[in-house]
């Protein structure tokens, strides 16, 4: 099964999301979203247990938010509403380090990248998320042998030069190009799929 259920589209989810109790729809939110959050706090400056507390918060904010009628979809993209509201759950956090640092300064948030650096690091994350749901998919739906997908993936992924790939791998340099030209057609098709899925536009 994919990570993230790329036949529900983010739009679907938002529709399920304005009923509290459905907790499915909650649970395919959460596993959509979470760790590109996570990533983007950690981009952020914060320690793994810190980015993991701001992503809780994050989440748990949105759905209150969302579920309140607070989200209007013809003032800005679900993307900026959900990275204003982890800005400033990363920026209390990092207030409060350095509080316990007894360090003074200005305020956290003038800190933090621009809006234009933030939806940059926001995409970076959220396309690495995609890759990294496309590679598990590409493994375990397709009937791709064993060695034809780490052949790709150390070419493709780990930019490891075919010979040196075929080599390790005890494989023709022909059998590597080959195997990256079919994967790579497989995994373009499954990450067009999940970019609809996110609605990434």
């Amino acid at each position: 099964m994919p990570i993230v259920d790329y036949t529900t589209t983010t739009t679907a989810l938002l529709e399920g999301l304005r009923d509290p109790s459905n907790e499915p729809v909650w649970r395919a939110f959460d596993a959509r979203f979470r760790p590109v959050i996570a990533g983007f706090a950690r981009r952020l400056g914060l320690a793994e247990a810190d980015a993991a507390d701001a992503t809780q918060e994050t989440l748990i904010r949105f759905v209150k938010e969302y579920q309140a009628g607070k989200y209007d979809r013809s003032r800005g993209r679900l993307r900026d509403w959900i990275i204003g509201i982890s800005k400033y759950r990363i920026a209390d956090i990092q207030r409060a380090r350095w509080r316990q640092r007894v360090v003074a300064g200005d305020s956290v948030i003038a800190d933090l990248p621009g809006d234009d650096k933030l939806t940059e690091i926001w995409d970076e994350e959220l396309e690495r998320r995609i890759l990294d749901e496309a590679m598990v998919e590409l493994k375990t739906s397709t009937k791709l042998k064993d060695k034809t997908f780490e052949a790709f993936r150390l070419v493709a992924i780990e930019q490891v030069p075919p010979a040196q790939a075929a080599s390790r791998l005890d494989m023709s340099s022909q059998a590597v190009y080959m195997a990256k030209h079919h994967c790579l057609d497989k995994l373009r098709r499954i990450v067009a799929n999940l970019n609809e899925a996110y609605e990434v536009l």
